[in-house]
C-alpha cells in the first residue's frame, strides 16, 4: 500500500535505508541540490529560518554554525523528528513534528523559507505557497527544490535493481497523484510541469528570482567520472527562488 511522504519514512525499513544512502559521499542531494540550495541563500548571517519537511534537521545545525538567528524545522515524520532532535542538539535550534499543510505559520516571522525535495508530496501547493507567503516579512525569500518533473512524470523505466539506466518521460502535461516504487517501498508523489511550479509562486505573490535545474559539475563527485557522465544524461532537481514583494 502506497503512503504519503511523511508516513513513507517512518517505515523503520525505508527511514534506514535512506538515511545510509544520504551518507554516501556521492548522492546526489550534496553532490547537485545542496550547492545550488547554497547558492541562491547566499549570506545566513541573522537570518531567521523556517525549513519546511526538515528531515533530521541538518541543514539547520549548519546554518546555526554560519550564523542564522534563529532555526525552525517542521517535519511530519515520527523518524525524522527523533534523528533531529539529536542533530540539534546543544544548538538554539528547534523542531516542531507536525504537516506542513496543517501548520499554523505565524505572519511576518521569517527571512527565509527553505523547503527542500518535499514538495512533490504535497497535492495542494498553492494552498502552502500562500502560507509562507503570508509567514515571511516583505523582500523576504523562499528556496525550494523538488524532484525535476520529468522525473516525477513516470516511473516506468525505474522497476528493476540496480542503478537506474533508463527514464520514461510521459503524461507529462497530466498533473496529478503518482505512485512511486522506490527504497523497498511505495509513495504517492505528485507531478507537476516547470510552468505549474512557476505559476503557483507568482499566483501566491512572489517574484522569480531563479529557476534552476542542479547542472552537474565534475568538482562536487571526487573525479568519478563515470557517476559525472551519469549525472548529466537527465535533471533530477528543479530549485527555485521567490521574492516576497512589498505590499
Amino acid at each position: 500500500m502506497a503512503q504519503e511522504g511523511s508516513a513513507f519514512y517512518d517505515d523503520d525499513g525505508i527511514f534506514e535505508t535512506y538515511m545510509s544512502r544520504r551518507q554516501r559521499t556521492d548522492n546526489p542531494n550534496d553532490t547537485m541540490e545542496k550547492p545550488v540550495i547554497l547558492e541562491l541563500i547566499g549570506e545566513f548571517i541573522n537570518q531567521r529560518i523556517l525549513d519546511l519537511g526538515c528531515g533530521d534537521a541538518t541543514f539547520g545545525k549548519e546554518a546555526l554554525a554560519k550564523g542564522c538567528k534563529s532555526y525552525l524545522g517542521i517535519e511530519g515524520s515520527r523518524n525524522m523528528v527523533r534523528s533531529a532532535l539529536k542533530v540539534l542538539a546543544g544548538t538554539n535550534g528547534e523542531v516542531v513534528h507536525a504537516n506542513i499543510e496543517n501548520w499554523d505559520y505565524p505572519v511576518r516571522s521569517f527571512d527565509l523559507v527553505v523547503s527542500r525535495l518535499v514538495l512533490h508530496y504535497i497535492k495542494d501547493i498553492d494552498a502552502i505557497f500562500r502560507q509562507v507567503n503570508q509567514t515571511l516579512i516583505d523582500d523576504g525569500r523562499f528556496v525550494f527544490s523538488v524532484e525535476h518533473p520529468v522525473i516525477t512524470s513516470c516511473d516506468r523505466g525505474w522497476q528493476g535493481k540496480g542503478k537506474r539506466q533508463e527514464w520514461v518521460v510521459d503524461d507529462y502535461f497530466k498533473p496529478g497523484q503518482r505512485i512511486t516504487t522506490w527504497m523497498g517501498g511505495q509513495v504517492i508523489k505528485y507531478h507537476r510541469t516547470v510552468e505549474d511550479y512557476f505559476v503557483s509562486l507568482q499566483r501566491a505573490g512572489f517574484e522569480v528570482e531563479n529557476l534552476r535545474e542542479a547542472k552537474p559539475q565534475l568538482t562536487q563527485f571526487e573525479n568519478n567520472e563515470e557517476t559525472y557522465q551519469r549525472r548529466k544524461r537527465i535533471p533530477l532537481f528543479l530549485i527555485m527562488e521567490g521574492l516576497k514583494t512589498s505590499n
